[in-house]
């Protein structure tokens, strides 16, 4: 078989343990695809956009910390792989995307489509590089490669329209060893910080996704310091179940108890942590920060003592440094800040669980009732979630579109067992949760993955539905359809603001994925809930549920202030006057 441009590329990617590229077909990327044709063991999934290709890959590339590969052909091809790569940035994740060009003698020329691919993704990629002669393969491959698996980010490899078909001089194989190294800091930092922790009285920890690897560690550390454990969302998936020390979220979709752990303690560890939201970190605290990455520290809160390093290797030997004649007089930390946090954690999931009851609106009486009964204003999205929850195998795959359907999925759903959790978590992307399902359902078709999807989410990119079809992925989209950007109409609310421009003229999702091919399911009634989540799991191939939420349910947040309280009421107030304007017009 002849050694061409193409041939190198897909045999180094089946190399690489590459089992798909997500992208569409055309141009440039013929001899490219033409070769995964003929390749057994690399599959080919052509999708309706190029920005769910990148998805698909990234979430490939999160779900096995491989490599994950999209395509986009020359021009329009390439641009609309932006947004999935910017994601696979933010999520520091290894992605390559081969992008097609015009042919060489065209380059420079304005040529029909012609876009510089490597002005284009200067700022998404650890590296670019245009292809302009065959015998530069494998070797800028190799570094392309390199580059995306050594520095967790997304590398792009240009082909141009003429050299995909063309033979290499060299018959030299890809070679692609690379390990990854085990960092710690200096041990007199570690003993800084062991005698930190040692005087502290009340410790909170903050852990995040760097430190799922070093569960085991980072538990003995909670239990050795009596320290509850507040957790980013990227957290949920490694730390939240059967875990005494955890309780839950912080910011916008997190909830009291951890809010309050964080401002009642005296010292914060932060462990595998980059959380952005500033305004969520105490002031006057002590900080200890544990990070691989020497600009995570002190970039979101200041910090006394930075420890550049791998969490589990740190978390062990800050524990060889606790030992027990620097522990403190009494044997033990005081355990009432801990127990505190786990107390107030527990009643207030207690309190979450009520509102997923479907006979929590028949509890309700008067006026109150009138204006909250979700029989007239549309299911509980809280309920949705909890069904969900309940019915979803403890290794299932979640995806969750950024708004409220996060929001719901970070309260109610909790991912035991070996479940897993996606979600553009970083770049907050619109209409994720779709693709990513997409390329997680590819790498285990018999393991349940399950899309939390909001319809303003899901909208956008609706055309890779019939992806789903023309594979029969057996993915579980579950729809959130409040007809609203829900976060948004949140946020102007809260600003003082009455809701404009967030009202979406949804379809029927069930019947258009019906017409697609696809099992659509339509829920309107509350009572009806829990027999259609049951019924959507167990059906066979890829299932839409299309659950009718109500619009005006609000997520309270950790900490809500009393101008957040005032710009509600002010906007409520707006928009009844702003609806009973309307009626009187009619």
């Amino acid at each position: 078989m002849a050694r061409t441009v193409a041939r190198v590329i897909v045999d180094a990617l089946s190399e690489l343990g590459v089992r798909q590229v997500f992208g569409v077909v055309g141009d440039a990327l013929n001899p490219l695809t033409d070769a995964i044709r003929t390749t057994d063991d690399v599959e080919w999934v052509g999708c309706r956009h190029e920005e769910a290709a990148a998805f698909a890959a990234s979430a490939q590339s999160q779900l096995t910390d491989r490599l994950g590969v999209c395509m986009g052909t020359v021009g329009p091809g390439s641009v609309h792989l932006l947004n999935g790569l910017y994601d696979a940035a933010k999520s520091r994740t290894p992605v390559l995307a081969i992008a097609g060009q015009v042919p060489l003698s065209e380059l420079g020329s304005d040529a029909f489509q012609e876009v510089d691919n490597d002005l284009l993704f200067r700022d998404v990629a650890v590296f670019r590089a245009t292809v302009t002669d065959p015998d530069q393969l494998p070797q800028l491959l190799e570094t392309a490669v390199r580059n995306a698996l050594g520095h967790k980010g997304v590398a792009v490899l240009t082909v141009p329209g003429d050299l995909g078909d063309r033979e290499l001089h060299h018959d030299r194989p890809a070679r692609f060893s690379l390990t990854t190294p085990t960092t710690r800091p200096e041990a007199s930092a570690v003993r800084r910080a062991a005698d930190l922790l040692s005087s502290a009285d009340r410790i909170t920890l903050l852990v995040g996704q760097g430190a799922r690897a070093a569960r085991e560690d980072v538990l003995a550390l909670a239990d050795r310091l009596a320290a509850p454990m507040v957790l980013t969302l990227k957290a949920k998936e490694g730390f939240e179940g059967d875990n005494a020390f955890q309780i839950g979220q912080t910011g916008l979709i997190g909830n009291p108890a951890a809010a309050g752990a964080m401002h009642s303690a005296d010292t914060l560890l932060l462990l595998g942590t980059d959380f952005p939201y500033r305004d969520w970190y105490p002031e006057g605290r002590k900080v200890i920060q544990v990070d691989t990455e020497p600009a995570h520290i002190g970039r979101r809160v200041p910090v006394d003592i930075g420890l550049v390093g791998d969490v589990g290797a740190t978390v062990r030997d800050l524990l060889d440094q606790l030992s027990a004649e620097q522990a403190r007089p009494d044997g033990a930390h005081n355990r009432g800040h801990l127990e505190q946090a786990r107390k107030h954690f527990l009643s207030w999931r207690e309190d979450q669980a009520r509102l997923a009851d479907p006979a929590h609106d028949k509890s309700l009486v008067g006026k109150v009732r009138s204006a909250l009964d979700n029989r007239e204003h549309g299911i509980r999205p809280e309920a949705l979630a909890a069904a969900v929850d309940r019915n979803a195998t403890d290794d299932a795959i979640f995806t969750s579109d950024t708004g409220m359907a996060t929001v719901w999925l970070s309260r109610f759903v909790e991912m035991r067992g070996t479940r897993r959790l996606l979600g553009s978590y970083n770049l907050g992307s619109m209409a994720n949760a779709m693709p990513q399902a997409l390329g997680a359902q590819h790498l285990d078709r018999d393991r349940q993955v399950v899309a939390f999807c909001g319809d303003g989410g899901l909208s956008m990119l609706l055309g890779d539905l019939m992806t789903l079809k023309t594979y029969q992925l057996p993915v579980k989209l579950v729809v959130f359809d409040n007809r609203r950007l829900g976060m948004v109409k949140l946020e102007q609310e809260q600003a003082g603001l009455p809701e404009f421009g967030t009202v979406l003229d949804n379809p029927d999702f069930a019947a258009v994925a019906t017409a697609m091919g696809i099992t659509g399911i339509r829920v309107t009634d509350p009572a009806d809930l829990d027999d259609a989540v049951r019924r959507a799991f167990a059906t066979e191939g890829p299932v839409l549920l299309d659950v009718l939420t109500n619009p005006d349910e609000i997520a309270v947040p950790a900490k809500p202030t009393v101008e957040q309280g005032w710009g509600f009421a002010v906007a409520k107030m707006k928009e009844l006057l702003r609806s009973h304007g309307d009626e009187t017009q009619h």
